[in-house]
């Protein structure tokens, strides 16, 4: 007879580690000790800490881990995010720079005419960017405002919002929040792992060794559980998304500076570079296809960018190499892999955090017994593919519709679509009609949906070609409408240079 898991033993800390620890020990043991939870962490001297930005629904889960807003605010470091300001990935136009927003907002007006195609019909696109038209969010973001309002809710603003905060401090949090519950912190460094037949009997460290009935492996991209169960479990996403190194700086905010509710996402030659405004910081990086430059190229490329804004006060460089892509099987015997030594997919819609909530709580619906069924496996391991398929889409989406030529980086781009045929048929069909629910449905995607997919062809200048009767008049009331709500919205939100003051005290940059 099956019996239930007894203990649960989690190689690696960070982000994926101890989101895990938190989730499971909430699961089990909320009210009483039932699984005995370790996380084996090496010491984190030498992490960046470049600041991450997430999507919205990470709120969620920080919610249900019953953990106070305001306390991972300010223990993070962090600010709120509106959404992607996305700058140069097309040519300019009339001698003016290419940019659209990608809010995590979309308002669902109209009657009869939905407020994607009422806006298309109209012909807006000759005066408004398409997240302008049909999303308060944008509006907010182009006055450096919050969602937040002073009635506003922990985790609730007047539009769904995201985080920016600082990776390595917002690590430490969650592991004083879940020492605090129960699990048990073991600081040592893993140097062997022994296997009996596709499941690991224990791990070695200098501080001892331990067993446990299941092993969850959050080590990053060295995989150091998951790679001895099962060799050939890589599938890479390298011909879709070939930008697999990146250059990380920290930067001093300049004297007045004040941060910025929103990321940026510009592209260069040879791919993209971020920007994070934290509480106390900036942090930057140049995402690159490191077979067409080198590191030091890259690096001066963005050193070059940042003095265009006049950004030059770099605290700490990193260089980093990328494994994109992801498991074939992320659950093998009793060994599941979370987070980077699952897969990764570029950092472009900022989905680490999402992607550790999935498998996360994925594992909690499937992890029903100590010796679980190969079924489950597969059930599970079918789950996360799909999930990752779904992403990798979505952000080959982003790289597909350019008309940039000025490298062979971005001619390359044009033609990425060819290696997922979901999305070669869909961008087809999305010639002559909207993006709708039902065309993603069935899917995998836990965050970016039709509303998504809409901000980034719309604003890649995908339009499709409509030929519909529809009302002049209601549209125009229906655009007059957003217009109100979004006036509304920005005369009761705090700025940002408010309500950071309110949550953080006293900052050195001026609101002038």
């Amino acid at each position: 007879m099956n019996e239930s898991v007894q203990s649960i033993t989690i190689v690696g800390g960070g982000s994926s580690g101890w989101m895990t620890a938190l989730y499971l020990n909430q699961l089990y043991n909320h009210k009483q000790q039932r699984v005995a939870i370790r996380v084996i962490e090496s010491k984190d001297i030498g992490i960046l800490g470049v600041g991450e930005a997430t999507v919205h629904s990470i709120r969620f889960f920080f919610a249900a881990m019953g953990i106070d807003e305001n306390e991972l605010i300010q223990a993070t470091n962090a600010t709120l995010k509106t959404g992607i300001m996305f700058r140069n990935w097309m040519k300019p136009k009339q001698g003016n720079s290419h940019e659209y927003f990608h809010p995590f907002e979309h308002q669902a007006l109209g009657s009869i005419t939905d407020i994607s195609s009422a806006w298309i019909l109209s012909s807006r696109q000759l005066f408004e960017r398409y997240d302008q038209g049909v999303s308060v969010s944008a509006h907010l973001m182009k006055n450096n405002l919050t969602p937040k309002m002073a009635q506003s809710k922990p985790y609730q603003g007047v539009v769904p919002y995201g985080y920016h905060l600082d990776a390595t401090m917002m690590a430490r949090f969650l592991r004083d929040k879940a020492k605090q519950r129960g699990v048990e912190h073991v600081e040592a460094t893993v140097t062997d792992v022994i296997t009996v037949g596709n499941n690991i009997e224990r791990v070695i460290t200098e501080q001892g060794e331990f067993s446990a009935d299941l092993f969850i492996d959050c080590s990053g991209f060295k995989g150091l559980l998951i790679e001895r169960l099962k060799d050939n479990n890589w599938q890479s996403f390298k011909k879709e998304l070939p930008c697999t190194k990146a250059v990380a700086m920290q930067l001093k905010f300049a004297d007045k500076q004040i941060p910025r509710s929103y990321t940026t996402a510009t592209a260069l030659t040879n791919g993209w570079v971020w920007e994070i405004d934290l509480n106390n910081r900036r942090g930057t990086g140049y995402v690159y296809d490191g077979d067409r430059i080198s590191a030091e190229q890259a690096e001066q490329e963005l050193k070059q960018f940042l003095q265009q804004s006049g950004d030059i006060e770099v605290v700490k460089t990193l260089h980093l190499d990328m494994k994109v892509g992801c498991r074939k099987e992320f659950w093998v015997g009793n060994c599941i892999s979370i987070g980077l030594s699952g897969g990764f997919i570029e950092p472009l819609e900022s989905t680490g955090l999402h992607i550790i909530n999935i498998g996360a709580k994925l594992l909690a619906t499937h992890l029903n017994e100590k010796h679980t069924q190969q079924s489950t496996r597969d059930s599970y391991n079918r789950l996360m593919n799909g999930v990752y398929d779904d992403l990798k889409r979505f952000i080959v989406l982003h790289y597909c519709l350019t008309d940039r030529d000025d490298s062979e980086f971005w001619r390359y781009a044009q033609t990425t679509a060819q290696y997922s045929d979901d999305l070669q048929r869909q961008l087809q069909i999305w010639r002559h009609k909207t993006c709708e629910f039902m065309d993603l449905s069935g899917g995998f995607a836990t965050t970016f949906t039709d509303e998504n997919y809409r901000f980034i062809l719309y604003g890649m200048d995908y339009l499709p070609q409509l030929h519909m009767p529809f009302d002049e008049q209601e549209c125009q009331q229906m655009f007059a409408r957003l217009q109100m709500m979004a006036t509304r919205a920005q005369s009761v939100v705090y700025s940002n240079y408010d309500w950071l003051q309110m949550m953080h005290g006293e900052r050195t940059v001026s609101a002038n």
